[in-house]
């Protein structure tokens, strides 16, 4: 979906006419019909403001454009409800909610993520555990976190 498409479809889920919307995200109502019919789109200080209030992602909001991968442990951000959060409530992009919970990392040190991954993932190719920390190790340092 494109964003005038995203931010229509929120605005109507919401049972909110543009008058109401613009209202909530302090803009005029000229200003949502210019986003609904893609003839402009919201700055980035109104995408935060839309974020925060609908409680959905920028990247939702301007329709994924970007493949979001949490930076510590690497799993695919698919679903707003993966992506971590700020002790404001704002989205945190960069991490899932299990590596960053209120403003804070759940693992201190790459070892403890890497001992985590031992314990609790699969080994179907029935690796030793040396070689499977090899592997994650090697794509964990390629993650910003740990770079």
């Amino acid at each position: 979906m494109e964003t005038k498409d995203i931010l229509k479809k929120l605005r109507e889920d919401n049972n909110l006419t543009q008058d109401q919307m613009a209202e909530k995200v302090l803009v005029t109502r000229q200003a949502i019909s210019r986003w609904e019919t893609g003839e402009t789109q919201p700055n980035v200080d109104t995408l935060k403001i839309l974020s925060k209030e609908f409680n959905v992602s920028i990247n939702t909001l301007l329709g994924s454009p970007r493949k979001l991968v949490c930076q510590c442990c690497g799993m695919p951000l698919s679903e707003d409800s993966m992506i971590s959060r700020e002790p404001d409530g704002s989205f945190n992009e960069s991490y899932c909610t299990w590596c960053y919970t209120d403003g804070d990392f759940v693992y201190r040190s790459k070892d403890s993520l890497l001992d985590f991954l031992l314990s609790h993932s699969p080994n179907p190719g029935n690796l030793s555990d040396e070689e499977r920390r090899s592997q994650y190790d090697s794509y964990l340092s390629e993650l910003d976190h740990w770079k």
